[in-house]
This record gives structure tokens, C-alpha cells and sequence, in this order.
């Protein structure tokens, strides 16, 4: 089913590896100043979509929007209908492990949930899918040559931001490193498809204590993880 409801791009459009980000500028930002020969595949409700190559390596990198129910619309179309066989999530997190810091790196070796998503494929209990082992093992391995250190570990992802119950403080307890919106949808999505996934994040806040990074600030410290993601694409 090309194109989907979601995505008008053609057969053959998007590369094997897609980046996703949750703001469709930041997949600009990756476009214009990563990839070479960039060509925009998507832009249904400004979602945007671009494939070009990365040290002449083919390469996609789209927006998800935010929430799991958006990035299971469209990393299931990716895997499904398109021939995706690996997403990489890029985007932010909040903190919750005290041992980590503003500006550190992560990655989602599972994804706690208060989310029904994986509900519709017939599970009756309580889910923390997991991430690819040879993306992760990839992304570490590239942060040490890059001179980032990658912590892996356990994210929630909830389906509330503004969530008035106290959660992170039994999360943290739990050894949760932090907290996003989108990973534990696109983990199920592609255990479900049979392909691979990895959500990379950087801290940009920490609930806890306020502390938080600019708009400047983040941008400058997101490119890190986003060059993680484009080695191991």
C-alpha cells in the first residue's frame, strides 16, 4: 500500500536505515547539514521526509511527531510498506538516574510504558520491549570513537507529559534513566515487524531540580547523538 494515508512518498523513496527525530525541523537540520544530494520524499502535514547519503552511505531521516501514537503511525508504514528495516530514534529525554547529567547521551535498551499500545497484538500483561542489540552495541561503540559516552539502560515512555501523579521517583527507583514519549511504541512496532530499532536521546532537563537546556543549547548538544545515529545508519 504505497503511498499510505500518512506518507506520499514513491517505492524505493526511503533508504534502509531511517533516522526519526520528533521535530520535522530537526529533520531538516540533519538534512541540510549532514547529508549530501538531500531529497525531500515527504512533506504530508509537514511531516518531513529526506533521503541523501551520509559519507556516501544512503540514508533517511523523517519527523515522528510526538507521542507514541504519531511514531507508531509512521515507523509502522516505514517497516511495513516501505522496506525500512531499521529506525533510530533521535530526540530529547528528562532525567531521571541522579547519575546522569544535562547534556548526556542515552540509549533505550527498553522502554517501561503506561501506554495500551501494545495491546492490538494480543499480549494480556505488561510489556517493556527492547531495543536491537547489534543498533545498540553499534551506538556505543560509535560514542567511544566520537568521545561520547553512551549510557544504555531502561526509558519510560509515557503516554502524559504533564502527568500530575509521582512517577519518577518509583521510576528512578527502579533504575529508569529517563523519561521520553516515543520508544516503547517504536520497539513494539518493530518486534511486531520482525526489523530493528534504537532510540538515542540526549537529557535535556532534569524534572527533579529544574534545570533544563535553551533552544541554542540543545541544538548544539543534539548533534551528537545525531551523528551517533548516522554512523551506524
Amino acid at each position: 500500500m504505497i503511498p499510505t494515508p500518512h506518507i506520499t512518498a514513491k517505492e524505493g523513496d526511503f533508504a534502509r536505515t531511517v533516522l526519526m527525530p520528533g521535530d520535522p525541523l530537526r529533520a531538516k537540520f540533519i538534512a541540510d547539514n549532514y547529508l549530501t544530494d538531500a531529497v525531500l520524499v515527504n512533506n504530508t502535514r509537514g511531516v518531513q521526509g529526506y533521503t541523501g547519503y551520509y559519507k556516501g552511505k544512503r540514508v533517511s531521516v523523517m519527523a515522528s511527531g510526538m507521542g507514541m501514537p504519531s511514531i507508531g503511525i509512521y515507523s509502522y508504514e516505514l517497516f511495513n510498506f516501505y522496506g525500512v528495516e531499521n529506525i533510530i530514534r533521535v530526540g530529547s529525554a528528562g532525567m531521571l538516574s541522579e547519575k546522569l547529567k544535562v547534556r548526556d547521551v542515552v540509549a533505550g535498551m527498553s522502554a517501561y510504558t503506561n501506554s495500551s499500545f501494545g495491546e492490538q497484538y494480543g499480549f494480556q500483561g505488561h510489556l517493556a520491549p527492547c531495543c536491537s542489540w547489534e543498533l545498540l552495541k553499534a551506538a556505543v561503540e560509535a560514542g567511544e570513537k566520537l568521545g561520547v559516552h553512551v549510557v544504555p539502560g531502561a526509558l519510560y515512555s509515557s503516554d502524559v507529559f504533564y502527568d500530575e501523579r509521582p512517577q519518577g521517583k518509583i521510576l528512578q527507583g527502579l533504575g529508569v534513566l529517563a523519561v521520553e514519549m516515543e520508544a516503547a511504541a517504536l520497539y513494539l512496532n518493530a518486534a511486531r515487524a520482525g526489523k530493528n530499532a534504537l532510540s538515542i536521546c540526549t537529557i535535556s532537563d532534569n524534572p527533579f531540580t529544574g534545570e533544563g537546556l535553551s533552544a541554542e543549547e540543545r541544538q548544539n548538544s543534539f548533534t551528537k547523538m545525531m551523528e551517533i545515529a548516522l554512523v551506524i545508519a
